[in-house]
């Protein structure tokens, strides 16, 4: 037949998807600067209801696309190494945060500089011992990487369904867990946001790890959901192969925070 699909490749027809998108997200950006300069925060909501929405919906048409059967192996591929371009774009948001933080911690500015050099911490901070609660919380994220990990190898290397909720479970629990305990430490910080670089270094950077641990375990949560539904199979299973490797790069994020900001730079 003239229009019989001949190739391994998936030709999406036209979306609202994108132009939604892009205008909830500019609706977003533009209500975060009034909120920032007025205290009005309707229209960043607004936005981000509507950011919420089309990632809702989009990756919801991804998942009907997927049991339609438009993911061939080859969609398969293509759908991996967009993730891994998205982790490698993360890894470079990451480094900014890095790069400020060492570059102030080994040339401190004081309010001689640059004839003479301040010291860091900046004076009057007390920075938090890494050896109790950060160092517990690194442990909690390790082992939900590890539960995630289980999930990963009961499905695709047992094809034991069972295992893999409970894997998922125990990383999502921990997850919740590790937030709980991160804003715990945000209350008893002996420092704030302002006022001082050690203390907008130290909250940009885990402030926006700790989002993504609740990107990522949302992540992880709807992959339960799915398995609960029945989605997944040893062959098929991008979505939860995205969320682990997601998983894992906050992991790797943490330990490079815990090692630079907690050890080495207090």
């Amino acid at each position: 037949m003239a229009h019989e699909k001949n190739h391994d490749y998936h030709i999406l027809a036209p979306s609202l998807w994108p132009l939604l998108a892009s205008v909830s997200a500019f609706v977003m950006l533009y209500g975060a600067v009034l909120w920032m300069a007025n205290g009005m925060p309707w229209m960043f909501l607004a936005g981000f209801v509507g950011v919420l929405y089309v990632m809702f919906g989009w990756w919801a048409d991804v998942v009907a696309e997927s049991h339609a059967g438009d993911h061939t192996p080859v969609v398969r591929i293509g759908l991996r190494y967009g993730f891994i371009l998205f982790i490698m774009s993360e890894v470079m948001f990451f480094a900014a945060w890095f790069w400020s933080f060492f570059k102030h911690a080994m040339y401190p500015m004081g309010p001689l500089s640059p004839a003479v050099d301040g010291v860091w911490p900046p004076a009057g901070i007390e920075t938090f011992d890494p050896w109790h609660l950060p160092l517990i919380n690194t442990l909690i994220l390790l082992c939900s990487g590890a539960a995630a990990t289980w999930a990963h190898h009961a499905l695709v290397h047992e094809n034991n369904r069972e295992d893999m909720k409970w894997g998922l479970i125990l990383a999502v629990a921990l997850g919740v867990i590790f937030t709980g305990f991160q804003a715990y430490e945000y209350t008893h910080a002996g420092f704030g946001f302002a006022g001082n670089i050690y203390g907008a270094n130290f909250f940009m950077a885990t402030g926006f790890h700790g989002l993504h641990v609740i990107i990522g375990t949302i992540f992880l949560l709807v992959c339960l959901i799915r398995l609960q539904r029945g989605h997944f199979s040893q062959q098929k299973h991008v979505g939860f192969e995205a969320a682990a490797w997601y998983w894992h790069f906050v992991d790797v994020v943490w330990l490079f925070l815990f090692a630079a900001v907690y050890v080495w730079g207090q």
